[in-house]
This record gives structure tokens, C-alpha cells and sequence, in this order.
């Protein structure tokens, strides 16, 4: 017992840690396998670093350092190219391992050779250049790696932890690499890193083979046609004028980088040996990783929260450049000031710049943001050489001009205007981001958590004062709305005289959402000018319900006959709701008067003005009326009023109001205006399997459309309940859910085992089909009715293959598996081979292969051995099958289960009777009709007992056919029921007591 309670502790611990660090259980094991391949590799790699770097100096001195950084840039661009070329010929599971083990061997084989005299400065040479190459090698290793594990969705909350990997790995490098050089000496440590790098190269080997589901087993070939390019016309614009920004940051980031680390090694060569510098640097990392780690864990996220990402990102450019400034004017000592300055340079580059470094990218379209990453990463090499290749040209220069004496100081100049230029791409791409953002706002693009608001308005109040297409406007509005709901008043309450009426309209219904009394006065001014009706209303409402103490009798005027209906309506609603007894009477009038009118648009502002008045008093009497007007407007009108003002004993209108197509969408508005309280009916609604399979998906659709915590937990307790179409209908309403909230409320509440799991299920009533289509087929069961039931049963196949589809959309990118899906529909063989190859790219499911299989062109018995996993098939007989398929009648649609009885009545093979009378019970009309077909075969004793149980059935052709037999049989139509006869089966009757045999 003690034992068990301990297990339920620790497990309650590790969910409260593993929630703590953000992470989801079945994340949990890849993320911290990934995070030690990552910590050990880097180990290894900083203690190569140091000691390389110690080895460099030692033969060639810190100006030689510059011919590193442009060797680098060409080797790093060829290995890169290395990489994109393995993938074209080997599976990517190969080509990961593979890498991180080429990053180990040539330091363990390159080691021995600094033995060989004559050979030794040229291996030095090559060490260092193959650990600075090898740096971008292992990132871009890691990339790729992490991006195959964890879907989009998933490497948001992994990936921060697994890339603190590189810091944890400073801190323990840096403390345990003096102690190694004091056991093994400089040489031998080189041996001990590479050791430590092929160790991470078999955790990575074993990640692989532990998940092979996510590595493609084919080499990746998918042809530029598979995502269709959209970018040349996409470049120009806003678009053009952000990336080159954003690839100019990196690029100057990174020949900063060197700048600051040639002069930083440039000083530690001039004061320190070998091994001092080597220990020194062990030393200087490890402390660093302690700062680096607390930063980004407990500090990082939260300053670029507060501060936003562009502020963040010029932190480490400003700093620099006031301690350059520090050194050069000799306020800071030049050997301290270099040290702080790496110091600052290394703790906020892997801290914030980092961090900022994914948002930024997030502007851009999905289909190009991976073309512009791969540019960065041919660019950022690139700039390693250009930087090494100005450092070269500086010291030739100083040397031939007799300024080496001043090569610091102009050293320390360049880094400065490197800081400088890295402000300046800042401030450009700060413009960009905002400019981009509010051209895309139509696309519904809201990556702007971060964005400077002040400049955002700025912008948008500019887009609404210049000409242009009014529908660009209207998205800059809503944007606006969704990103400072309660301050759009800033933008929009001055720019109203200048708006269209529809423009105006829009903002003031955004503007009520947060009234402010503030904005009174202006509006006032507004409602003095001629406004359109609407606009008018609008307005009214806005200043009478912001009003602290309204004198509702201004808008005595406004209730005159000869008022539009829409204004009169708005003012009689507003006295109603904050009116005296005696203005509450004269409002009630008006509403009777409009209620009551023969016009119909009197009509339809009257029920419009009930539902703003949010009470209907002694209006009530004329819902009855209005419900069966002979206006559809009037009656969508009143749909919408009843909700707005809860009326509950009304509340089956609005549930009948889905069941007529002219009445739908305004039932639907209504019920979702009720919000939780509509949950219960829309539930019992499309529960009801005696509903039409319309109206139940309508009601699913309306739980979708409440979008409350509770409606979102609803529909997902009923995913595994449910079956069918049922069950993809859940799904497909939990997809349409605004800012992926259905998704993750799924991820949620069921995880990815939970998802992997009704996957599987789909899987296992697949290899069923396919069961039953072997047992059953043309050679053994010919006829119309058997190819009706084969013909059915893929249809079933069909089905629960777009389940899966929809199931997967949950854990994948949605436009990926719908490229696989719609290439996967195609008559072509190319186009069906190019949606399995997305699949493969896309799945790390444990049963990828299965599945790729079943969609793959291959025959039903190939299909059926790729399920053994899930199906066990043994042989049964053509009537043994049918029968086990009956067993099986809850997870079969309506036209199979017919068909089933159909195949059994011609064929003559017997059902049981729990079967039969279940099915007797369907809701569907025609599966009952086939059971009373097969019954009058199989049974007639049976059948004449349960037909006057059936003459009241509730579908006219299967009362058509109970008379028809009644008749053929001689039954009168008074025949009572006999009292021990139910379709129930509660009770035992003799007709059947020989069912199932001829």
C-alpha cells in the first residue's frame, strides 16, 4: 500500500514538473532524449572549441584567425549542400545519424596526426576550421531532428528546452574541461570530445530507431509542385520590404560575432599560454552557462513579453555599442572591456536574440517562411567569410599604412558600426513587421503579440485615411479590434466623420463592445450630420447606454412615425431598457404599433428593437403571432429576439427553427447567443438518432459555434462515444473553431495517445472491411446483393479513412494532409504517390506504415496482412461473416446494415434473433424494410406476430409494406397485438423460437 501511494506521488510530481516546464506527458520522453543528445554533443563541442582554439593560437596568433572565419564560410556552405544532397539519396534517419557521427571522427582521426611532425601545423589548421564549421552542421542537425519528433504545435513548447541543451552544456563543459586538462593534457582532451560527440550521436541513433515513425523510410523527394509556389508575385510590397531586413539581422548579427571574437582571442593570445587559455576559457564558459541557463529559463520569456521582440532584439546591438564607445575612449580598461564585451555578447545572443529569432519569421506567409529560413542559412556563413575577409583587408591595410599600433581601436570602430547597422536593420525591420502585418490582416494573420501598438495604430489610421479598397479597411478594423479590443477608440472615434457609412457602422458596433464616456461629446457631434439609418441607430444606442444618466426623453423625437424603422426601433428598445414607467409605456406603444404594422420591414425592426431591449413585457402576447408570419424575415427577426432576451419557455422554436432551411441560419445565431444555457437542448438535439442526419450536424455545428470552455469539453467527451458520421462530424465542427481553440482543447483533454488511439480504432474497423470483403467475395457470394455489400462496405472503408484524416489534422499542419488527402482522391498514379509521400514526410504516428499502406494501390489481401497489428483475420464462411458483421451493426451506416439483410434473405442464410429484432428497431426506414423482407422469408410465423406491432411506423413506406403484407398474409388491421409479442425482445414468443434456419 505504501508502495503504491509513493507511485501515485511521484507520478503527481512529475505531471506538476512536467507541467511546470510546459510540457505534455507523451512529449516528455522524446524532449528530454533530444535535450541529452543536444547537452552531450555540445559538451564535446566546447571542449574541441577551446582546446582548437588554444592549439590555433599557440602555432598561428590571433591574426590568422580572419583565414578561419573565410575557410569556415566555404566549408560550412558545402556541408550544407552535403546535407540537402544526402537527403535526396538516403532515408533522413540515416542522414541525422550519420552527420552526428561525421562530426566525431574527423577530430578523434585528425588528433593522431598532430603526432606527425611535419604535419602538425597544417592539422591544427584543419581542427579549427572543422570545429567552427561544424557548429552550423550540428545546429542545422538539431533542426532537423527536433522538426521530424514534434509536429508544428508540439516544438513550440519542446523546443526553447531542448535548445537550452547548448547552455546547460556550457556550464558543465567549462567546470569539468580544467580538470580534464590537468588528467589527459590539451591533446588528449580533443580525443575525449570527440568521444562525447559520438555518444550523442548513439542517443540520437537510439531516438531514431525508438520513433522510426517519424523519419520518412524514403529518401525525401517530394517535387517543387507538391506545394504550389505563390512567392514571385508575393515579393513585392510590404512582403519585400521586410525580408531584407530580417536576413540583413542575422547576417550583421553574425559578422558582429566574429568581430567580437577575434579580438577577444586576439587579447587572450597577448597575456596567456596555451594551456591558461584553454583552462580560461573553460572557466569563462562555465560561468556564463550558469547566467546563460537562469536568463532563459526564469528571465528571457517574461522581459521579451514586457518589452516586446524588437526592443529585446536591440538590447545585445545597443550594449555593444556603449561598451565599444567605453573601451575606445579608454573609460574601460581594453582587455576587461573585450571580456565584458564577449560576456554580454555570448549571454544575451543565446538568450534574447534567440528567442526573438522564430517571431520573427512569423509574418510571413506559411507557404515561403521556410525558403526565406534556408536563405538565412546560406547567409549566415556567407557572413562568417565577408567578416573574415574585412578583418584580413584591415590588417594588411593598418600594415601597409604603419597603423598596426591602432588596429584595436579600429577594430573596436568596426564593431561599433556593426552595432549601429544592426540598429538600423531593427528599426527597418520594426517598420516592415507592422507594415506587412496590416497588409495581411484580411488573411486573418494575428501573429502580433509582440508588435508596438502606437506604431500599429499609427498605421491603420493611416490605411483608413487614404483611398483604397474599402475591404482592406474593414480587415484593418477588425484587426485592430482583436489586438486592443478596449482601446480602439484611439484610432477610430476621430476618423468616424471622415469613414463611409458602412466603415462607420463597423466601428461603432467595435466601439460598443468598450464604451467610453469620454468619447461622448465626438459622437454627439456625429449624430448632428446626416447619417444613414443604420449608422444613426448605432449611434443612439452608443451614447444613451454609455450615458452615466441619460435624459431618455431626447429621444422622444425619434419615436415620430415618419422616423426610419430602423432609428425608431433603436429608440423605443433604449427607452424601454432605461426608460421611466410612463416612457417605458410610450416605447411599448411604438413596438406595438411596428409589430402590428402591415409593412414588413416595420416588422422586422420591431422584433429586432425586442431583442436590444433584452424584455419584452407586455409584448409577449404577439410572439405566438410572429412566429407563424407569413415574413421570413420577421420570423428570423423574432428567432434572434427570443434569444436575446431568454425567453425559456421559447427556447423549442428555436430548436425547430433548424429543422427549416429558411430559418437555419437564424436559429442558429440565436442558440449560439445563448451561449452554455443552449448546450443541453443542442445536445439532446443532435443525440436524437430519429433526427434527420442534417439537423444533427447543424446542432453539432451550433455547440461548435458557443466555443465556451464547456461546449469545446462537451464535444470532445462525446469523440469517443460516438462513431460514424457522427463522430466526424464532432471533429470537423472542433477544426472550425476560430484560432485553432477546438484543436487544442482536444490535445488537451484526449493528448496524443488519446488521438493515436482513435486512429488505431479507425484502423481496426478497416481491417474488419477488409475482412469481410475476402470472405465475401464475387467468386463466393455472386449476385446483385452481394456487389451491393461490397460496394457499401468500401463505402464504409471511405469513411472511416476521412476520420483518420480528420483525426490527424490534430496533430499535423491541416494544409499538408489536406494536400495528401486531395492527391490521394486523384485517378493519377503520380498525384496518389505524391500524397503518400506528403504523408510520409508529414506522420510520426506508430502506425505510419500501416496506414500509408491502406491507401496505397495494392490488393485487399496485402492490405489485410499490413493490419494484422490490429485485426487478427481468421476464415469464416460468407454466412458466418455476414453474422459477425451484424455483431458489429453499432459501427455500420444505414445503407450496409440493409444491404446485409438483403444478401441474407436472397441467399437464404439465417440471422439470429437478437440481430434481427435490434435492427427491426432502426431508425432508418429502409433498414427496417429489408428486416421485413428478410423476416417474410426466413420467419413468417415471426413476422405475422410483429406485424400489427408496425402498422403505426413512423415512415410511410414501411407502413405501405406492413399493409401489403398484412394483407398478403390475411391480418386484419384491428388485429390486436398479442400480449407476449414485443420488438423489444423482453418477451419470448414461439414464432421465433426456430429463427435463423430454413
Amino acid at each position: 500500500m505504501e508502495l503504491n501511494h509513493q507511485g501515485r506521488s511521484l507520478s503527481k510530481w512529475v505531471r506538476g514538473l512536467l507541467q511546470w516546464v510546459n510540457l505534455r506527458p507523451e512529449e516528455s520522453e522524446r524532449t528530454l532524449l533530444m535535450l541529452a543528445f543536444y547537452t552531450v554533443t555540445c559538451i564535446g563541442l566546447t571542449w574541441a572549441e577551446a582546446c582548437t582554439v588554444a592549439l590555433f593560437l599557440e602555432e598561428y596568433g590571433a591574426n590568422a584567425l580572419p583565414w578561419i572565419y573565410v575557410a569556415s564560410a566555404v566549408i560550412g556552405s558545402c556541408l550544407g549542400f552535403l546535407y540537402s544532397w544526402l537527403q535526396r539519396i538516403l532515408p533522413l534517419r540515416r542522414v541525422i545519424v550519420g552527420i552526428a557521427l561525421l562530426l566525431a571522427v574527423p577530430l578523434f582521426l585528425l588528433r593522431f596526426g598532430l603526432e606527425i611532425p611535419l604535419l602538425a601545423m597544417a592539422i591544427v589548421f584543419l581542427l579549427r576550421l572543422w570545429v567552427e564549421a561544424i557548429y552550423v552542421l550540428n545546429e542545422l542537425n538539431t533542426t532537423i531532428a527536433a522538426n521530424q519528433l514534434f509536429t508544428i504545435r508540439e516544438i513550440k513548447r519542446t523546443y526553447p528546452l531542448i535548445s537550452s541543451g547548448v547552455l546547460v552544456a556550457d556550464i558543465i563543459s567549462g567546470f569539468s574541461l580544467p580538470l580534464l586538462l590537468a588528467v589527459v593534457g590539451l591533446r588528449n582532451a580533443i580525443v575525449f570530445a570527440s568521444i562525447m560527440m559520438a555518444l550523442g550521436a548513439g542517443i540520437l541513433f537510439y531516438l531514431c530507431q525508438n520513433y522510426e515513425q517519424s523519419f520518412p523510410d524514403a529518401p525525401q523527394r517530394l517535387s517543387e509542385e507538391t506545394h504550389p509556389d505563390y512567392t514571385n508575385r508575393r515579393f513585392a510590397g510590404p512582403l519585400k520590404q521586410y525580408i531584407f531586413p530580417l536576413i540583413a539581422f542575422f547576417v550583421i548579427a553574425q559578422a558582429l560575432l566574429q568581430v567580437i571574437e577575434f579580438q577577444f582571442f586576439g587579447q587572450l593570445e597577448t597575456r596567456l599560454s596555451s594551456e591558461q587559455i584553454a583552462g580560461f576559457l573553460g572557466l569563462f564558459n562555465g560561468i556564463l552557462g550558469i547566467f546563460e541557463v537562469s536568463t532563459q529559463w526564469f528571465v528571457s520569456s517574461r522581459v521579451i513579453e514586457r518589452i516586446g521582440i524588437f526592443t529585446a532584439a536591440s538590447l545585445l546591438p545597443g550594449l555593444v555599442g556603449i561598451l565599444g564607445l567605453f573601451s575606445l575612449t579608454q573609460i574601460v580598461e581594453p582587455f576587461k572591456g573585450l571580456i565584458a564585451l564577449k560576456f554580454l555578447d555570448e549571454l544575451l545572443r543565446y538568450t534574447f536574440v534567440l528567442g526573438v529569432g522564430p517571431g520573427l519569421f512569423q509574418p510571413i506567409p506559411d507557404n515561403i517562411r521556410n525558403r526565406v529560413q534556408s536563405i538565412r542559412g546560406i547567409a549566415e556563413p556567407i557572413s562568417i567569410g565577408g567578416a573574415g575577409l574585412a578583418l584580413l583587408t584591415t590588417i594588411w591595410v593598418c600594415r601597409w599604412a604603419n597603423l598596426e599600433d591602432l588596429l584595436d581601436q579600429i577594430f573596436l570602430i568596426e564593431g561599433v558600426l556593426l552595432a549601429l547597422a544592426w540598429l538600423l536593420a531593427i528599426y527597418y525591420l520594426r517598420q516592415g513587421y507592422v507594415d506587412l502585418l496590416v497588409t495581411s490582416a484580411e488573411r486573418g494573420r494575428l501573429s502580433i503579440s509582440d508588435v508596438d501598438l502606437r506604431k500599429f495604430k499609427q498605421a491603420v489610421a493611416e490605411t483608413l485615411e487614404k483611398p483604397g479598397r474599402e475591404d482592406d479597411k474593414r480587415a484593418c478594423i477588425e484587426l485592430l479590434h482583436q489586438i486592443d479590443p478596449k482601446n480602439v477608440n484611439d484610432v477610430l472615434v476621430p476618423l468616424l466623420p471622415t469613414l463611409s457609412p458602412a466603415l462607420q457602422r463597423q466601428s461603432l458596433e467595435v466601439l460598443l463592445d468598450h464604451p467610453k464616456p469620454e468619447d461622448l461629446p465626438q459622437i454627439r457631434l456625429l449624430t448632428e450630420q446626416s447619417l444613414a439609418p443604420e449608422v444613426l441607430a448605432i449611434a443612439l444606442r452608443y451614447i444613451w447606454l454609455t450615458e452615466p444618466e441619460p435624459d431618455i426623453r431626447q429621444l422622444r423625437p425619434y419615436l415620430q412615425p415618419q422616423v426610419d424603422p430602423v432609428v425608431r426601433g433603436a429608440a423605443a428598445a433604449l427607452m424601454l431598457r432605461r426608460g421611466s414607467t410612463h416612457q417605458v409605456a410610450e416605447a411599448t406603444n411604438t413596438l406595438r404599433r411596428m409589430l402590428k404594422s402591415e409593412q414588413e420591414r416595420e416588422r422586422v425592426m420591431g422584433c429586432r428593437a425586442l431583442g436590444d431591449a433584452l424584455r419584452m413585457q407586455a409584448l409577449r402576447v404577439y410572439i405566438q403571432d410572429l412566429l407563424q408570419d407569413e415574413s421570413l424575415r420577421v420570423r428570423c427577426a423574432l428567432l434572434e429576439a427570443i434569444a436575446a432576451t431568454k425567453l425559456e419557455e421559447y427556447y423549442p422554436s428555436l430548436l425547430r427553427g433548424l429543422t427549416y432551411p429558411s430559418t437555419r441560419e437564424a436559429a442558429m445565431r440565436a442558440l449560439v447567443r445563448l451561449e452554455d444555457d443552449a448546450i443541453p437542448l443542442l445536445l439532446k438535439l443532435a443525440e436524437d438518432i430519429h433526427k434527420p442526419d442534417l439537423v444533427r450536424m447543424y446542432a453539432w455545428s451550433a455547440i461548435g459555434q458557443i466555443g465556451t470552455p464547456e461546449a469545446l469539453d462537451r464535444l470532445c467527451n462525446r469523440i469517443y462515444g460516438s462513431w460514424g458520421r457522427t463522430r466526424l462530424n464532432i471533429l470537423q465542427v472542433l477544426l472550425k473553431v476560430p484560432d485553432e481553440k477546438g484543436i487544442e482543447r482536444v490535445q488537451d483533454r484526449l493528448g496524443r495517445s488519446g488521438i493515436e488511439c482513435l486512429v488505431d480504432q479507425e484502423l481496426m474497423f478497416i481491417g474488419q472491411i477488409y475482412s469481410a470483403l475476402i470472405d465475401l467475395r464475387a467468386e463466393k457470394v455472386p449476385g446483385r446483393e452481394g456487389d451491393l455489400l461490397r460496394r457499401s462496405l468500401l463505402n464504409l472503408q471511405e469513411d472511416a479513412v476521412e476520420r483518420s484524416f480528420a483525426l490527424m489534422k490534430f496533430l499535423y499542419p491541416i494544409n499538408s494532409i489536406q494536400a495528401a488527402a486531395f492527391n490521394l482522391q486523384s485517378s493519377s498514379l503520380a498525384n496518389v504517390a505524391r500524397g503518400l509521400e506528403i504523408l510520409d514526410n508529414t506522420l510520426d504516428l506508430p502506425s505510419k506504415r500501416t496506414l500509408l499502406l491502406i491507401l496505397d494501390r495494392c490488393g485487399d489481401d496485402e492490405k489485410l496482412a499490413a493490419l494484422s497489428n490490429f485485426v487478427t483475420y481468421e476464415p469464416l464462411m460468407p454466412s458466418d461473416r455476414l453474422r459477425y458483421l451484424l455483431e458489429l451493426r453499432h459501427f455500420l451506416s444505414d445503407w450496409p446494415l440493409a444491404c446485409c439483410f438483403h444478401l441474407a434473405r436472397v441467399a437464404r442464410w439465417g440471422l439470429t434473433a437478437e440481430q434481427t429484432l435490434a435492427c427491426l428497431r432502426h431508425p432508418t426506414g429502409f433498414v427496417r424494410e429489408a428486416v421485413l423482407a428478410y423476416l417474410k422469408i426466413a420467419s413468417p410465423r415471426s413476422l405475422v406476430d410483429l406485424l400489427p406491432l408496425l402498422k403505426n411506423d413512423p415512415d410511410r413506406l414501411v407502413v405501405a409494406q406492413v399493409q401489403e403484407m398484412m394483407e398478403e398474409f390475411g391480418i386484419a388491421a384491428s388485429t390486436p397485438v398479442k400480449p407476449n409479442v414485443s420488438i423489444d425482445g423482453a418477451s419470448d414468443f414461439t414464432g421465433l423460437a426456430g429463427f435463423g434456419s430454413f
